[in-house]
């Protein structure tokens, strides 16, 4: 995949491309519809696929105190892109400036002028320039003008609701990943690299790898069987090991700031150091205090066999 820091940069190897334009965050089954188009469309015309996406994400600079934490990493959106074929992906910085362009602006200075896309695919609620006076329906009339052919994607449903962005949130700050998981059509994941810990659980029987997260959002306080993959540069090596990963402040100690640790079942190596990557499959029980070691470490035992038994059941 040929990526490009800004539609600035484009060194015109994109013209012609088949194109959508949108922030992507969590790539849920919603986005998947999109690209899934995008790209069935490129082959069909032999043309490359490309994504256009802004960094921050728009509301982050214009409403910051409604800013929502995103829910991936760039590093993580990259990998997922490479991952499904995506081959051109263009990272539009978003500043002051950039948001006041009017839609007209925007659709000949940057997307006509700059990226030349011969179609372009955006979703039903997709809105864009000053004020998000652009809508789809704008955009294909428009666009027409330049002779770019746009297409609608119509929104994708899980059970009764749209799939969104927020409502992944929500899943996840409920701690309900299995919602979330069939939103995004895979486990919600967090990377993050291995840091020295107090060697607690190591006490206690359980040695755990102590996370420091690189994603802004964690599931709610509490245990969750989980897979965990190494990281080899920006992708997950395609071992998942099994696991056990707690998320909270440790009340039956000296409860603090919320930490991640996750308890390999089956692997015995040093993971100093180490990114990893934690996939959420199941949560076991929510979080609580304990009368003491003893107590906990039995707990932690039975919380490792019920990890060791779901993820038996429901393979990734």
């Amino acid at each position: 995949m040929r990526v490009f820091e800004g539609s600035g940069s484009l060194d015109g190897s994109a013209r012609g491309c088949v194109l959508t334009v949108g922030n992507f965050d969590g790539l849920h089954l919603g986005h998947r519809a999109l690209l899934d188009a995008v790209l069935a469309r490129a082959a069909e015309l032999g043309r490359d696929s490309a994504l256009y996406t802004f960094d921050p994400h728009p509301r982050r600079l214009l409403f910051p105190e409604q800013a929502q934490p995103s829910l991936m990493t760039r590093g993580q959106l990259r990998s997922e892109l490479e991952s499904i074929g995506i081959d051109v992906l263009v990272r539009e910085a978003f500043d002051h400036a950039f948001a006041a362009l009017s839609p007209e602006e925007f659709l000949r200075d940057v997307i006509v002028a700059r990226v030349g896309p011969a179609e372009i695919f955006v979703g039903r609620d997709f809105h864009f320039g000053k004020g998000r006076a652009g809508s789809g329906d704008w955009l294909r009339d428009s666009a027409a003008e330049h002779g770019i052919r746009v297409e609608i994607i119509g929104q994708v449903r899980v059970g009764d609701d749209d799939v969104s962005s927020t409502r992944v949130r929500r899943c996840l700050l409920r701690g309900d990943v299995e919602e979330a998981s069939r939103c995004l059509d895979r486990e919600y994941t967090i990377w993050g690299r291995v840091v020295q810990g107090d060697r607690r659980g190591r006490t206690l029987g359980f040695p755990t790898a102590n996370l420091a997260p690189e994603n802004e959002l964690l599931p709610a306080n509490g245990v969750y069987a989980t897979r965990v993959a190494f990281l080899e540069g920006d992708r997950p090596g395609s071992v998942a090991h099994p696991a056990v990963t707690n998320i909270g402040t440790r009340p039956t100690f000296e409860p603090g700031r919320v930490l991640v640790e996750t308890h390999l079942l089956d692997y015995a190596g040093d993971l100093y150091e180490r990114r990893i990557a934690v996939a959420f499959a199941r949560r076991i029980r929510a979080e609580r205090r304990f009368s003491g070691p003893e107590e906990l470490a039995r707990q932690i035992a039975l919380d490792a066999a019920e990890a060791r038994r779901l993820l038996a059941a429901s393979p990734s």
